[in-house]
C-alpha cells in the first residue's frame, strides 16, 4: 500500500529537490568554461612534464632542484651531449621540408 502521509511526501519531495539541486550544480561546475580551461591547462602541464622527463631520461640527465645563488655553470651535474639530439632534430626538419616541397610541386 502506498504511503499517503502528507508529511512523509513533503519530506521525500524536499529530499529529491536537494539531490536534484546537487546534481545540477555538479553538472554546471563540470561544463563551466573556467573549469574546462583549468582541466585543459592541468592536462597540458602534465603532458609537458612527462615529455621533459622522458627527454631527460633519453639524454641521461636527472633533474635536481635549483636554488637561488647557484652557480649557472654548475646547474648540470653531468652536462648532456646535445649534439645527437640536435642532429636528429635537424634531420627531421630537413626531411619534413623536402616532403612539403615535393607535395607542393606535385599539386602545382
Amino acid at each position: 500500500m502506498a504511503e499517503t502521509d502528507p508529511d512523509e511526501l513533503e519530506r521525500r519531495i524536499a529530499q529529491t529537490r536537494a539531490e536534484l539541486a546537487r546534481t545540477v550544480d555538479a553538472i554546471a561546475d563540470r561544463v563551466s568554461p573556467k573549469r574546462v580551461a583549468e582541466r585543459s591547462v592541468a592536462g597540458m602541464k602534465q603532458r609537458a612534464a612527462d615529455l621533459v622527463g622522458s627527454v631527460g631520461d633519453a639524454l641521461g640527465v636527472r633533474p635536481r632542484p635549483v636554488r637561488f645563488g647557484d652557480d649557472p655553470d654548475r646547474l648540470w651535474d653531468d652536462r648532456p651531449n646535445l649534439a645527437p639530439v640536435l642532429i636528429g632534430v635537424g634531420a627531421v626538419l630537413a626531411v619534413g621540408a623536402a616532403f612539403v616541397l615535393l607535395r607542393r610541386r606535385r599539386r602545382g
